[in-house]
This record gives structure tokens, C-alpha cells and sequence, in this order.
């Protein structure tokens, strides 16, 4: 199984609404995110979520897909080193 390194911007339009879904896929696919960062801004209503991932494709499209069906969020990332597996 051929875990890639990825990197994940993530951006929650309305975050105060949508947080506790987003936060719930994120603890779902904890074992492939092997660092998060997030920038609160209580005076804005977007949040921004960077990831870092160690994971397979279907995985980390998984991961994409769950995210984009949250209203408000969207997702982009990019590989960063394939496996040495």
C-alpha cells in the first residue's frame, strides 16, 4: 500500500456552523494526518486548516470528498513525495 506524502489547505466559509462537522471527519482520518495547523480568527467567519498527510490516494480522496460535502468548505491539495515503499 503506497502511503504518499500530501499537503491539504482546507477553508470553512461560516466556520462557527460547521466546525464541530469538519473537526468530525478530520478525528476520523487521524491516522493518516500526521499534523494540522489552524488559524482562529473570531472576527472573521472563514477558518483556514492546513494538513499534512501520510496516505494512500483513496484515502486522501476519502478524506477530500467527506470534507466537500460539509456546505461551506472547500479543499485543495497536492503531493508532495510519492512512497518509498
Amino acid at each position: 500500500m503506497n502511503r504518499n506524502i500530501w499537503v491539504a489547505g482546507i477553508l470553512v466559509d461560516e466556520r462557527a456552523n460547521h466546525a464541530l462537522e469538519v473537526q468530525q471527519v478530520l478525528t476520523e482520518f487521524g491516522p493518516v494526518i500526521t499534523s494540522r495547523g489552524g488559524i482562529p480568527d473570531p472576527g472573521r467567519r472563514r477558518g483556514i486548516i492546513t494538513l499534512t498527510m501520510q496516505a494512500t490516494d483513496d484515502e486522501k480522496q476519502d478524506l477530500e470528498n467527506k470534507l466537500k460535502k460539509i456546505p461551506g468548505v472547500s479543499v485543495k491539495s497536492l503531493c508532495l513525495a510519492e512512497s518509498t515503499e
